[in-house]
């Protein structure tokens, strides 16, 4: 346990503090909460960098949506959180605010890009924060720092305001050390009245076939122990096939790197403000043509066709939301393939228009590290999702465990 000057200074994870907080409500649902803004994320009068030189003195006149509805919730917005460069990427190293690093082992990545948020709330400095998700930015964090995390569904939550990826695929989602918080945060940015969760198993859960052949022998053991858990608990575990799956990354990809071109054309007639990983990544977006965007588009809809029917058959699906143990912070790595490899297990359910829930699920056995799973459900499925994941937390208590750096 450290101070959290330490704590701050050891990680990284937040770019500015907010003190005094933001405007909010005196009471409500939210009260009392601590809030991590990821820096894409606009407050009035507080500095927005998107990890980004090209905006080191940006302040916005408005907050986005998403912290006005926190302010009227209650919450205590205390920070703005590290993040990669425009939220490209699935590290948090390329980020001009300098690395983030993860609380659980300081020589290892946070993921991202919302890895300034997760490690927060690991490290304790927040009890909430809000990332983003394109191809797994809130997921894949929240995994690597063994919190919980959920990317909902398409136009679920409000994005005015925060600035985007890819507007396609880019949602807004909270990150909690557990599901009872999430659920709070969720329905506050959905504008929905807070409801009490009524945990519960689903009946059904489909196990999709595996569409590549390296999974991690250790992130696969604990996946599959947590997939024990429910079928003890009655759910029925079902294989299944998930057609197109084996495509669906660069079909993701294609869509999320034309967008960023098209987004940042003309910040790349200044390329040296960029962080090197960051331009690395936009400039591969400057080669897909206007045909391979529309068949990307075609294929996305074909794919989301497939889920929909695949949810008559089961009530959600289980995968790992890493397939590797949670990596170390190196300069060497290429990282476009470190990004894809990273991104093998998130980027599909970015092409799904329904939300996906992100839960730790236990301890990578070489390493210690935490490894997550992934539920996913059908358009509008958030509180079946948040239900079996607060049945699943009753009954483990990963969620719970904190990292050797935090002020816990």
């Amino acid at each position: 346990m450290s101070s959290a000057h330490e704590v701050l200074a050891a990680t990284n994870a937040v770019i500015t503090a907010i003190d005094p907080p933001l405007p909010h409500a005196a009471d409500g649902p939210l009260a009392g909460v601590r809030v991590g803004l990821k820096d894409n994320i606009d407050t009035a009068g507080v500095r927005t960098t998107c990890g980004s030189a090209y905006f080191a003195d940006r302040v916005p006149d408005t907050d986005a949506e998403v912290v006005s509805r926190l302010a009227a919730a209650g919450a205590q917005m205390v920070a703005k959180t590290n993040m990669s460069e425009f939220a490209v990427g699935l590290t948090s190293q390329n980020s001009a605010a300098g690395p983030c690093r993860n609380p659980w082992d300081l020589l290892r990545v946070p993921g991202g890009s919302s890895g300034g948020s997760a490690a927060a709330v690991a490290a304790g400095l927040v009890d909430l924060a809000l990332g983003t998700d394109t191809g797994g930015s809130v997921r894949v964090p929240a995994s690597a720092c063994g919190v919980t995390g959920l990317r909902p569904g398409i136009s679920v939550v409000p994005d005015a305001g925060t600035f985007p990826v890819c507007e396609l695929v880019d949602t807004v989602g909270p990150i909690a050390r557990d599901v009872g918080l999430v659920a709070r945060a969720f329905a506050v940015l959905a504008g929905r009245e807070p409801r009490l969760l009524e945990p519960a198993p689903p009946r059904r859960i489909g196990v999709p076939a595996w569409w590549f052949d390296d999974l991690d022998p250790g992130v696969a053991e604990v996946v599959e122990a947590a997939a024990r858990v429910f079928a003890d608990g009655g759910t029925e575990l079902v294989p299944v096939e998930v057609t197109g799956i084996g495509s669906a990354q660069d079909v993701l990809y294609t869509i999320v790197y034309a967008g960023m071109a098209d987004l940042h054309q003309e910040r790349l007639t200044r390329p040296e403000f960029f962080q090197p990983d960051t331009l690395t990544r936009v400039r591969v977006g400057t080669g897909v043509s206007e045909g391979d965007r529309a068949e990307a588009l075609e294929a996305r809809a074909e794919f989301q066709r497939g889920l929909d029917e695949l949810f008559g058959q089961v009530d959600v699906l289980l995968t790992p939301t890493l397939p590797v143990d949670v990596p170390p912070a190196r300069s060497d790595d290429d990282v476009l393939t470190i990004t894809r490899r990273l991104a093998q297990l998130s980027a599909p359910w970015s092409l799904h228009a329904g939300p996906t829930l992100a839960l730790p699920a236990g301890r990578h056995g070489a390493s210690g590290m935490p490894v997550g799973l992934q539920l996913t459900a059908a358009v509008g499925g958030e509180h079946l999702l948040l239900d079996a994941g607060e049945w699943f937390q009753q009954r483990t208590a990963w969620h719970t465990l904190r990292p050797p750096c935090s002020v816990d």
